[in-house]
């Protein structure tokens, strides 16, 4: 049987492991002091989550922050908030459902004739995990809100983003992308749905798209990057099962204590991307832990990029209208 002096020295080396563990999977933190006086940001999903510690972080930078999302109640109600922990009065609610490219242009429109600026643009908002559902438009949810949507959103701002260079667009995707591949001839999973693969799918496409977009716009002083905010215990986990069992939830408490990153540290490489000066100019990468890192192969596809960004472009009805 273990000695008194054994078993205390197992718990200290146990504790010890824990709490480095614990420190390893909070991640990097952003350093920068940079001041963002008289810059516009545009955070889609600033309501909660990431996004609003995002919005956070910046609005005390002095930037005017358009808190942009659906749930007027929600955003008005987070608007107030980022005000008051900010001490930033200007920071505003803008109406914006990705699920919907008349709310996308509505909102387009309205900031680009209202808006002077617009220097940072953080494509945070997203779905994960639902069962099948079908945007305004009738694509699939995940595939229409965390990349159609954003497309469109990214495509109708570039005008002000140009004026108002060197500007940033930071897109929000996820490690997860490296299990995803683009299936082109059913991009809206309705032959065999399966709503794990179609969220990764779509963090893929967040991918490409910034890979596509990067190359576009070079030259334009607007540089755009993607990025991994950590595994984060946010609002958009809301469809999995183990969230909708209290009983589930308070058993792995100690899980996500562990293995789990608070908003404000998932937030930390969305706000690196968006201002530290250490990547002026960079463009077209990958980011994970305030620092760049390797996307999967697929996500650096030349061809599937510029396919992917034609297909969105019909789906969108940009190339026609815009």
């Amino acid at each position: 049987m273990p000695s008194t002096p054994e078993i205390a020295a197992v718990v200290g080396i146990t504790a010890i492991s824990l709490i480095l563990l614990r420190y390893f999977v909070q991640g990097s933190i952003c350093r920068s002091k940079a001041r963002l006086d008289n810059k516009t940001v545009i955070i889609t999903g600033a309501n909660t989550g990431i996004g609003k510690e995002t919005a956070i972080d910046l609005a005390k930078r002095g930037a005017r922050i358009i808190v942009a999302c659906r749930n007027e109640s929600k955003g008005t109600t987070a608007a107030k908030e980022i005000i008051q922990l900010s001490g930033n009065t200007q920071v505003v609610f803008r109406k914006l459902d990705l699920a919907s490219f008349q709310s996308i242009r509505h909102f387009a429109n309205h900031f680009n004739e209202n808006e002077d600026r617009l220097d940072i643009l953080i494509n945070n908002a997203g779905v994960l995990w639902c069962p099948y559902m079908e945007t305004e438009d009738g694509f699939e949810m995940q595939f229409g809100t965390n990349h159609l949507g954003h497309f469109l959103l990214t495509n109708l701002l570039l005008d002000k983003l140009k004026a108002c260079a060197p500007s940033r667009i930071v897109v929000v995707s996820a490690k997860l992308h490296s299990f995803g591949k683009m299936n082109f001839d059913d991009l809206n999973g309705k032959k065999n749905y399966n709503s794990y693969t179609a969220y990764f799918h779509s963090k893929l496409a967040n991918v490409l798209f910034t890979h596509e977009l990067a190359r576009r716009l070079q030259g334009t002083g607007v540089t755009a990057n993607s990025l991994h905010p950590g595994a984060v215990k946010t609002d958009i986990a809301r469809h999995l099962s183990i969230y909708q069992n209290s009983f589930l939830n308070i058993l792995v408490q100690p899980l996500y204590w562990l293995f789990i990153k608070t908003t404000k540290q998932g937030a930390q490489t969305s706000i690196y991307c968006a201002i530290d000066e250490s990547i002026d100019g960079v463009t077209g990468k990958y980011f994970a832990d305030c620092r760049e890192a390797k996307c999967a192969p697929q996500g650096r596809d030349d061809g599937a990029a510029k396919k992917l960004w034609e297909l969105s472009e019909e789906m969108t009805g940009l190339c026609k209208n815009h």
